[in-house]
């Protein structure tokens, strides 16, 4: 039996709950096109995001630790799998659109920088005086001005819900203000995020060395965890390691379903309407949990991210990205054709960064080596 897109519309309207973003009531695509027979608008979207090339260049970008600092840490892409997998997930449990949590999720990064957070903030300054630099902007920038996929219009031309999720709490366009709070797939793709980055940056941070269960010892999270796993600090191994992050996993994620579904009947959402117009986020942790998360979180900043390793790398990441964009800057000859050709409509300083931010980490690097050091090739 075939399943055609008004079928599978239907299906969204009999599973889903009746708070649910629903595929047949899209605000549809900036330019209007055909909808594909076998798919609904999110399904194409999430096909379109996935046949990216930014998507794939997520697989060289930096979640912590820099790309070729280890085959076993995660980076930018693996990572967004993770919140795509934490996003379905949730969805399934609170009846959700799973299929719009998904796209937004798979398309959060896609304006991510070299270097992660350092190579972010490295863009930001540069940019100071030319607009800034934030990587949930730049991901609304790449899906709708720079992947190219018709000659018609440029971007992906994705429909106004997956692009709501993207932009987050900015409106969408100037006067855009009319639909209060995001849908509950966006909220639940923000907090998605932060669940996949919570266990898995404390993840890395133990598996590289960097941290150690008795760095732990004042996290109230991490106490918890180990008692109820019933793990031996003074024997701590890779199995340890692992189970305590599907700990954790497990109870952010069950948290997070458990609150915002005591939210939802709290609130008497009954519609997608109700749920924007709501004056509260609706998808959240409860606030036990969001203490207990925040304790972690001020540890992973001051013991990994600000580690003097990861500070290294921080460094590196600006001194390459400062050395690019001042070169390319000055001679806009150096920038290959196809991306000088922005330059008319965006200006140079953008078209430079909008270069730079689509760099992997290895990209940036042998650039910086090209055109500093041109011996090493």
């Amino acid at each position: 039996m075939l399943f055609d897109r008004e079928q599978l519309q239907a299906h969204e309207r009999a599973v889903l709950a009746p708070y649910a973003t629903f595929s047949d009531a899209s605000r549809g695509r900036a330019h209007p096109e055909p909808e594909v027979l076998g798919r609904t608008p999110f399904h194409e979207d999430r096909e379109r995001v996935l046949h990216t090339a930014a998507f794939r260049r997520l697989q060289y970008k930096t979640q912590v630790f820099v790309n070729f600092e280890g085959d076993h840490y995660r980076t930018r892409l693996t990572h967004t799998l993770e919140v795509a997998s934490v996003a379905r997930n949730v969805s399934v449990s609170l009846g959700l659109n799973e299929t719009l949590a998904e796209t937004i999720t798979l398309a959060h990064d896609l304006g991510h920088s070299p270097f992660g957070h350092a190579g972010e903030r490295a863009l930001n300054e540069l940019m100071r005086e030319h607009g800034g630099f934030e990587h949930n902007r730049q991901s609304v920038r790449v899906v709708t001005k720079l992947e190219e996929r018709s000659s018609a219009h440029p971007g992906l031309n994705l429909t106004w819900e997956t692009l709501e999720g993207l932009a987050k709490h900015e409106p969408l366009a100037e006067g855009d203000r009319t639909v209060g709070r995001p849908s509950l797939e966006a909220q639940l793709a923000n907090v998605a995020d932060s669940v996949a980055y919570n266990a898995h940056d404390l993840d890395d941070g133990l598996r590289s060395g960097l941290i150690s269960p008795r760095d732990l010892r004042d996290v109230e999270l991490w106490m918890y965890l180990v008692r109820r796993l019933g793990v031996d600090e003074r024997d701590f191994g890779d199995r340890e390691r692992r189970a305590v992050t599907r700990e954790l996993l497990r109870w952010m994620t069950d948290d997070l379903i458990r609150e915002s579904n005591r939210r939802l009947e709290d609130a008497g959402v009954h519609s997608p309407e109700d749920a924007r117009s709501h004056p509260a986020t609706l998808v959240c942790h409860s606030r036990e949990a969001r203490d207990l998360l925040a304790d972690l979180g001020r540890f992973l900043f001051t013991h990994l991210y600000r580690h003097h390793q990861v500070v290294r790398q921080i460094h590196q990441a600006e001194l390459i990205l400062g050395a690019l964009f001042d070169a390319y800057r000055a001679r806009p000859a150096l920038l290959p054709p196809n991306v000088r050709a922005r330059e008319a409509t965006s200006g140079l300083e953008r078209t430079v960064c909008d270069y730079l931010a689509g760099m992997t980490d290895r990209f940036a690097t042998d650039e910086y080596r090209r055109l500093f050091q041109p011996r090493a090739w």
